[in-house]
């Protein structure tokens, strides 16, 4: 990890054992939200990336309730583009779509306003953090529901043990850091 700018957001990175249950070993960002330094850092490192994958092709930047909420507007800023959300079930006002999906230690579903998209609207799915890949792979389902591409889904972090991105199928994935 030569990369000074990641270097500075991986040891803006902690970690609590047994958090949130017993076997879990929980990736803390609030260190990271609080060094404006190192949350400088992890955008404008996510903003080479979606440039230099993908230039002008990308027409918004989708952020997943919640802690995406924290990175997806900032990263759509620097690429001069706009910020969609998806939500928790009955976080959001007007008519919506839903998917259903599995947590690394539970069940939710998550929805996305009908009209956030238009059909063909290439987005790129922004989060905190991969781990099973079940919010990704819904955020991607209600994507596919608007008929909106999916170009690419990025996080700051991936617990590569738990094997997230194989879930998410053909839809490409990006991670800053990766931990088993």
């Amino acid at each position: 990890m030569a990369d000074p700018q990641l270097q500075l957001v991986a040891r803006r990175i902690r970690s609590f054992p047994d958090f949130p249950i017993p076997g879990v070993l929980f990736r803390d960002i609030t260190p990271l939200l609080k060094d404006p330094d190192s949350f400088r850092a992890s955008i404008s490192l996510l903003t080479k990336h979606l440039k230099k994958t993908h230039g002008s092709k990308i027409d918004y930047i989708v952020g997943l309730d919640s802690r995406g909420f924290l990175f997806g507007p900032s990263l759509a800023q620097e690429l001069g583009l706009g910020c969609v959300l998806i939500r928790k079930r009955g976080k959001l006002p007007g008519p919506t779509v839903s998917a259903s999906y599995t947590l690394e230690y539970g069940k939710a579903d998550l929805e996305i306003q009908k009209d956030a998209l238009e059909p063909g609207q290439k987005v790129v799915v922004v989060d905190d953090l991969l781990a099973t890949g079940g919010t990704m792979r819904a955020a991607c389902e209600l994507l596919g529901q608007l008929r909106a591409e999916v170009l690419e889904c990025v996080s700051l972090v991936e617990l590569t043990s738990l094997k997230g991105r194989e879930k998410l199928g053909a839809v490409p994935f990006f991670s800053l850091l990766q931990y088993e």
